[in-house]
């Protein structure tokens, strides 16, 4: 029997049981004002194409910088999303469900900072890495 080989008991069948199989939960990774005011969230404006801010009951704002993604991504270029996130973002970012990547920070000075970065990054044909739109009346991935 394969099961007794892996320390299965036939008796105990609920001993030493593995419950945690797959992957974690995904609100263990929301960044900490996402997960401090999940449901509680008053309205969101768009403040330029690609640029939002979504506004708390008691005040709490995150701003969201939205950049084109593509559906298939070289290791390299997830490494540089990462970097970015982890610069800019305490190493929080989010895939839409048409696989664009949104950039969250939680202070209005860190917008600015993080454009500019996302800015500068272009590929040696000259064509931006990351262009930053897709939001309101805009064409998105």
């Amino acid at each position: 029997m394969a099961f007794i080989s892996s320390g299965y008991n036939p008796d105990k069948p609920m001993a030493d049981r593995i419950t945690d199989i797959g992957p974690q939960k995904y609100d263990l990774f929301y960044p900490p004002v996402i997960a401090k005011n999940k449901g509680k969230w008053l309205y969101h404006e768009i403040i330029k194409p690609g640029v939002l801010v979504h506004v708390a009951e008691k005040g709490d704002e995150v701003y969201t910088v939205r950049v084109g993604g593509a559906r298939v991504m070289s290791v390299t270029h997830i490494r540089e999303i990462c970097e970015i996130a982890d610069k800019h973002c305490g190493g929080h970012l989010r895939f839409t469900t048409r696989n664009n990547i949104e950039f969250m920070v939680d202070d209005k000075s860190k917008v600015d900072p993080l454009i500019k970065d996302l800015e500068s990054r272009k590929f040696d044909g000259g064509s931006f890495k990351f262009p930053i739109g897709g939001t309101g009346a805009g064409v998105t991935n």
